[in-house]
């Protein structure tokens, strides 16, 4: 299997590649405009499916994993001799549509039965996260940890929750001092891993493997917990049509919010 490092930059070499071909779609009618329909049975956008294209290509060059899952195209081959890539190549295409500077590539890398490595880099501002299996978790080459902020009073969270859901939870004593919903998931688990949030709750039952398995690895290595909402252990299919409600959290905080979401 390709090393982590190599990994890393193939990785690197893809997100140059899609910042420039993105450029001057970003925030266009033209690079939102939809044009078919994914492997998720949701429409793509155009920036999607050329940000989606540039990895395929690079990453069959470079024979980075056997096969490659992706939201767009689904499971392809990609001519590795084994391992799983777990893509989403525009996280955030809402916000890259409308030009608003929080949309990430996101690959996550696999053995076949656990993830070795994670990369989730910011295209609008070049920030980029990585983790090692057991290496720790890094910010652009930096180590990077969870906040360890243990009162609502002064967090900021990230919850994705409809109506019913959120009137539970505050219903339930749930508050906190800032919540976010910033539109780009990996992102925001990014965020969580390094300390600007100190959770993000998605309590949707839509978020897939495509859209966590990079930033899964990333919290959990700077040593964060990631779980169902009430506890447990989350795992994903290998299917972009199947999703799941996360909570990722700093280690202070995870256990009263992982309370709260038992009483709904």
């Amino acid at each position: 299997m390709i090393s982590p490092d190599r990994f890393f930059r193939v990785c690197d070499s893809v997100a140059g590649r899609i910042v420039k071909a993105l450029a001057p779609v970003i925030g266009t009618p033209y690079g939102a405009e939809e044009i078919c329909i994914g492997a998720d049975n949701t429409p793509t956008e155009r920036l999607d499916k050329i940000a989606e294209d540039i990895v395929l290509e690079t990453f069959r060059e470079n024979k980075v994993c056997a096969r490659l899952l992706s939201e767009e195209a689904g499971m392809v081959d990609i001519g590795g001799d084994e391992g799983i890539a777990y893509l989403d190549p525009v996280d955030g295409s809402f916000n890259a549509s409308v030009g608003i500077p929080f949309y990430a590539l996101s690959v996550g890398l696999s053995d076949g039965e656990k993830m070795i490595a994670g990369y989730v880099k910011n295209l609008a501002t070049g920030e980029t996260f990585t983790a090692v299996l057991g290496e720790g978790a890094y910010l652009d080459g930096c180590p990077i940890h969870p906040s360890e902020k243990s009162s609502f009073a002064t967090s900021a969270m990230s919850v994705y929750a409809r109506p019913p859901e959120m009137q539970a939870l505050l219903a339930n004593g749930y508050t906190s001092r800032r919540i976010r919903k910033l539109g780009a998931s990996a992102l925001e688990l990014c965020y969580v891993a390094c300390g600007r949030l100190e959770a993000f709750l998605d309590l949707r039952g839509t978020l897939r493997i495509t859209d966590a398995a990079a930033a899964i690895l990333i919290l959990e290595e700077a040593g964060g917990i990631v779980t169902l909402p009430g506890g447990g252990t989350c795992s994903f299919p290998d299917d972009v049509c199947t999703g799941r409600c996360l909570l990722g959290a700093n280690k202070a905080i995870h256990g009263e919010i992982s309370r709260l979401m038992r009483l709904l």
